[in-house]
């Protein structure tokens, strides 16, 4: 921003540094065609001086509007695959399988009792009765994954498609991590920034590929889980929602 002001002020200084010599050293019969050019040559100067300012602006407002549609997007597909995760104890490892999943599989509904039986055992060899505290779990009832997570919409079916994109998917893997002498399912999903700001000020989308901030989606891509650690979070700061 204080580049843009001393382009700015520069600028300013220069014009009126050019009127000035124009009164004082030029003839008048040539000031109506300098006049001329020193009016192109404003209307340029403020083009880019727009364009510094408020390209910059419009940018950013793109890149948060679509930013946000594609976090949804990701926070939709972290729900599924760790609905995916809780009834099969792995991650899906491709789109086709997740919807399948979203289509067919149920979640049960349990309950939890406690109660208390005599140590048969223990009975036997002591003559003494004693009782062993316990539980029992009920099932009640099976619930359809599609209508918990997404109720009667259907936007999971289209859930791999980057929004504001001709039609590119995100790149989705998942497998296991070794922790402790203990795989671990993990699973991540990512899409190209490029991808989502192609048609935008170029040398700004480099900016943003090199992006380190708090407030901002860090690196080239934004992602939800990890292949190298066992996370579901995504890279996103709060102000596009939750990134757990």
């Amino acid at each position: 921003m204080i580049t843009i002001i001393i382009y700015i002020v520069v600028g300013v200084i220069l014009i009126f540094g050019l009127v000035k010599l124009i009164d004082l050293y030029l003839p008048k019969k040539l000031r109506p065609v300098l006049s001329i050019l020193l009016f192109i040559a404003i209307v340029v100067l403020g083009y880019y001086n727009y364009n510094a300012i408020y390209g910059p602006v419009e940018f950013n407002k793109t890149k948060e509007k679509r930013y946000t549609k594609v976090i949804e997007r990701l926070q939709d597909i972290r729900k599924a695959q760790l609905a995916h995760k809780e009834i099969t104890r792995t991650y899906a490892p491709s789109f086709d399988s997740l919807v399948r999943f979203i289509d067919t599989a149920q979640f049960t509904i349990t309950q939890r009792r406690d109660t208390t039986y005599l140590d048969e055992e223990f009975k036997r060899i002591y003559k003494v009765d004693k009782y062993i505290d316990d539980y029992v779990i009920d099932t009640l009832d099976f619930v359809s994954v599609k209508d918990s997570l997404f109720g009667k919409s259907d936007r999971y079916k289209k859930m791999q498609i980057i929004p504001y994109t001709d039609g590119n998917k995100f790149e989705m893997q998942s497998g296991l991590l070794k922790v402790k002498n203990t795989n671990v399912p993990v699973f991540e999903v990512k899409a190209d920034k490029k991808l989502i700001l192609a048609d935008l000020d170029n040398d700004l989308l480099i900016q943003e590929l090199q992006t380190v901030s708090v407030d901002g989606v860090n690196g080239r891509y934004i992602k939800v889980g990890d292949l190298n650690e066992v996370s579901t979070s995504g890279n996103w700061p709060s102000n596009y929602g939750k990134a757990d």
